[in-house]
């Protein structure tokens, strides 16, 4: 790479190692023929395998799999279907929709952005407990930096127990994924929380991390395969709010906003 320009090492053909197309010929993914090795790739290990360029046990697939069935909710009041819902409202487009309520997924506190904050902790604690730290001072250490940690307490039920915990966990069990080292790591973080003054529960973030990483995903990874988790919940969202009249999903009249602040304005 020409250190005084990089642009200079890109000029040119674009260079690649992750496929191509060949129009008329092949598409090559990640070194393999997709239309004579991977044509019959369950879509899931193909995506998996575009991330990481791994492919994975049939094992492994279904907890993956049952990870994103389970978070799957058809709720229009949930925050990124409700984006989904509105653009319905409003006579968007399917596309656009679902991209809009995908980006919004992205959130802080209920969605990716969590996801990967809740790997990283796991990770970084199971580093540290394997080199001897004990597992309280670590979680007391997170919690002094961050004041929460990320897959534990749960915003809209905070003292109730995760409806989703059960069900992917029997999946997990029936696969034998329901006592990896960074399972086991999650339940001991929740024992310390709900022991201690914070009474926080262990959320479906927490477990489907701890899967992951038991699986050989990296933090980055998981983030990644957690794009869609959701998408299955928008399309009856967006389906529903377009078969209703327009602009009659979720109206609010005026009167019912207790509103402070500057008196109506004439432009």
């Amino acid at each position: 790479m020409n250190a005084e320009n990089p642009l200079i090492f890109g000029e040119g053909p674009l260079q690649s190692a992750v496929g191509g197309c060949f129009p008329g010929e092949r598409a090559v993914f990640r070194g393999r023929d997709l239309h004579a090795h991977l044509r019959d790739a369950d879509w899931l290990d193909l995506y998996l395998f575009g991330i990481t360029g791994r492919q994975h046990t049939p094992e492994q697939l279904k907890v993956l799999h049952a990870i994103w069935v389970n978070t799957s909710y058809p709720d229009a009041r949930l925050w990124n279907n409700r984006v989904a819902a509105l653009a319905g409202s409003a006579r968007s487009t399917g596309t656009l929709a679902l991209a809009a309520a995908l980006a919004t997924s992205e959130a802080a506190i209920y969605g990716r952005q969590i996801d990967i904050a809740c790997a990283d902790f796991l990770e970084r604690a199971q580093q540290s407990t394997q080199a001897g730290a004990n597992l309280d001072d670590v979680v007391r250490d997170e919690l002094k930096r961050n004041r929460s940690i990320g897959g534990y307490g749960r915003p809209v039920a905070r003292s109730a127990n995760d409806e989703r915990i059960g069900p992917i966990l029997e999946v997990a069990a029936r696969q034998g994924f329901a006592n990896g080292k960074h399972v086991r790591l999650a339940f001991a973080i929740e024992e310390i929380l709900l022991n201690g003054r914070w009474r926080m529960r262990m959320n479906y973030a927490a477990l489907a991390a701890a899967l992951a990483l038991d699986i050989g995903l990296t933090p980055n990874e998981y983030y990644l395969y957690l794009f869609p988790a959701f998408l299955a919940g928008m399309p009856p969202c967006y389906i529903e709010a377009s078969q209703r009249p327009a602009q009659t999903t979720l109206p609010l009249r005026c009167s019912a906003i207790d509103y402070v602040g500057p008196d109506r304005r004439f432009w």
